[in-house]
């Protein structure tokens, strides 16, 4: 059976739509925390790595000094055993930096559900997908753009990896979950009791979407 291991920063995080898309396409899933207090986990016996979101910038030293120095490094491992990537809002701000790009601090946080355009023959389809962040990707030139919207760019790939700045993971317990952990939305772009409705209405097919980007992840990856 393959195994993907999904890293998470924070424990209300979980692989949510994406691991339910990746358990049903006959994937082992294991979860490991990246911070500063755990051990930076193997790659042993692992086919793919997702990496999710996190509250910190990839650009904060004091962050890397911490724990991201070491995921950086665990991204170089899977490089060199060709274990494909799929980076998530931080994971693909992770792979940007990993392959030679910049994030930046962005002037319009997104946050809510967002249709994305879909660049050139992009298989990313424009959603609504679900957005929480602060920062956006300046992309090194061996990326190639998947989609962006006026704010950000939202897809792309490096080789084998794919990185997307929205989250696919989400569903309304996903969601639930960040709030009661502390997550604050600025008051200009909604309340969380709207963000919550407007979630459980979008679940059903948010899995489905969740479900094609894994199929075009992997695709992708073991063309």
């Amino acid at each position: 059976m393959p195994r993907a291991l999904f890293i998470r920063h924070h424990l209300e995080d979980n692989p949510g739509l994406i691991g339910d898309a990746f358990r049903t396409r006959g994937y082992e899933i294991a979860i490991a925390m990246m911070d500063e207090s755990s051990p930076t986990p193997s790659l042993d016996g692992v086919d793919v790595l997702v990496i999710l979101g996190s509250k910190s910038a990839v650009y904060d030293p004091r962050v890397e000094e911490a724990w991201f120095g070491r995921e950086l490094s665990l991204m170089g491992d899977a490089a060199a055993n060709a274990i494909p990537i799929l980076g998530i809002c931080f994971g693909a701000q992770a792979l940007c930096r990993f392959h030679g790009g910049a994030v930046e601090a962005s002037g319009a946080p997104e946050i809510g559900w967002y249709d994305v355009e879909p660049i050139g023959d992009s298989p990313i389809v424009s959603g609504p997908w679900f957005e929480f962040h602060f920062d956006r990707c300046i992309l090194p030139d061996v990326a190639t753009p998947w989609a962006r919207t006026s704010d950000a760019v939202q897809a792309f790939v490096v080789g084998r990896d794919v990185g997307v700045q929205f989250h696919p993971e989400v569903d309304e317990a996903q969601l639930r979950d960040w709030f009661e952990a502390g997550d604050e939305v600025p008051r200009e772009l909604g309340s969380k009791e709207e963000l919550l409705a407007r979630t459980a209405h979008e679940t059903p097919n948010a899995r489905v979407r969740a479900a094609t980007l894994v199929d075009i992840f992997l695709r992708h990856a073991f063309v």
